[in-house]
């Protein structure tokens, strides 16, 4: 399973705005034909034949622009100023054009699965996440290679657009925050399937599969609530995150199930285990009275472990722990942490045989269950 950094291209420039997805050309850029100048009087002769539907030309004509800049511009291709690159996306939006799937390129069996991290690198290859992911993955497709790809936030590199675009992969899973809203557009556009491991963004329609985060959190609390503990702490995640945010929901609800719900006590990580112990710290700092914290990733709670261990907090006689996840440090953390599993290598699983039909309607929420072990 290659994994390939993206480099930062030369040509890359950030496109406005990006709330709508729009189509890119008809046909993938040939690498064999030299740069035309930028000549409104002559369409573009790699578009196709006018049909159906606004063509290139007209969009071009609608936003006043040449063929040829239009292209540029659906192709993040090339440098284009802003105030054109939004006019071209205006006209693409307000005719609603759509590339014909004319393409030989999107029509043939690659053999390959393009797996999309937005995720820090050594991070990524730190983390047993992604890696048990990808085995799930390639336990359903073994005959496949699976093209492991880490891209940083912010709007989609053209890079990166022409790669999934191009012909190269039959589907795409996209793991943690891509930040362009559109990106799964414009690979759609292009005839291919897209599916997004974790719930995307409410603005997004697209097909996902995830873990039933909420329920595994409230499921959490109410194990520690049932233990005799009354001031339930968290180190929630990203609230920007889908997995941060349902956390973090599910933690109130089980406070609100018991009747407590103004005695929440949050601090923020960024599921790694160094800011999991800075967590802890601010916690005991703003609510000594603290006897319990649910850690929304094992990491952070392995974190959360270290730093009661250095104010001198026994675990679980003064302060009981719960993380989120069950990973190998669950099991090897002292004491034993205990946790929420989430089924990771079925998530990869289902996330591939979703790619044959990723309607957007359709989402796989698989459930978690509790692992009980000595922090509690």
């Amino acid at each position: 399973m290659p994994v390939h950094p993206l480099p930062h291209p030369s040509d890359a420039s950030p496109q406005p705005g990006g709330a709508d997805p729009f189509p890119i050309l008809d046909r993938p850029e040939r690498s064999d034909r030299p740069d035309r100048p930028d000549r409104p009087d002559r369409p573009d002769p790699e578009q196709p034949s006018p049909g159906p539907g606004p063509t290139l030309a007209q969009v071009a004509a609608h936003a006043g622009v040449s063929s040829a800049t239009a292209s540029r511009v659906l192709n993040r291709s090339a440098p284009v100023s802003a105030q054109i690159a939004a006019r071209v996306e205006s006209a693409v939006r307000e005719l609603r054009y759509v590339r014909r799937r004319a393409s030989a390129a999107t029509s043939r069996d690659t053999g390959a699965i393009a797996v999309v991290a937005f995720a820090d690198v050594l991070r990524f290859h730190a983390d047993q996440f992604p890696v048990r992911l990808l085995a799930g993955a390639q336990r359903v497709v073994p005959d496949r290679e699976l093209v492991v790809l880490t891209a940083g936030p912010g709007p989609a590199r053209p890079s990166l657009v022409r790669y999934l675009c191009g012909g190269h992969v039959d589907g795409v899973l996209l793991v943690g925050r891509w930040g362009d809203p559109a990106l799964p557009g414009l690979v759609q556009a292009a005839g291919v399937p897209v599916v997004a491991l974790g719930r995307p963004p409410q603005s997004q329609r697209l097909a996902h599969v995830d873990a039933d985060n909420l329920s595994g959190a409230r499921a959490a609390v109410r194990l520690l609530h049932r233990a005799g503990r009354r001031r339930i702490a968290t180190i929630a995640g990203p609230p920007d995150t889908a997995a941060g945010a349902d956390r973090l929901a599910g933690y109130r609800r089980a406070l609100l199930d018991h009747g407590d719900p103004a005695r929440c006590a949050v601090a923020y990580g960024d599921f790694g285990s160094r800011s999991g112990e800075h967590a802890m710290v601010r916690l005991l700092d703003q609510f000594p009275d603290v006897d319990a914290v649910f850690a929304a990733s094992d990491a952070m709670a392995v974190g959360a472990l270290r730093a009661l261990r250095r104010l001198g907090r026994r675990v679980p006689d003064d302060v009981a722990v719960v993380g989120f996840d069950d990973s190998p440090a669950a099991a090897s953390a002292r004491p034993g942490l205990t946790t929420v599993r989430q089924p990771v290598e079925d998530l990869g699983a289902r996330a591939v045989e979703l790619l044959r039909d990723p309607s957007p309607t359709r989402s796989v929420v698989l459930p978690t269950h509790l692992v009980v072990r000595q922090s509690c």
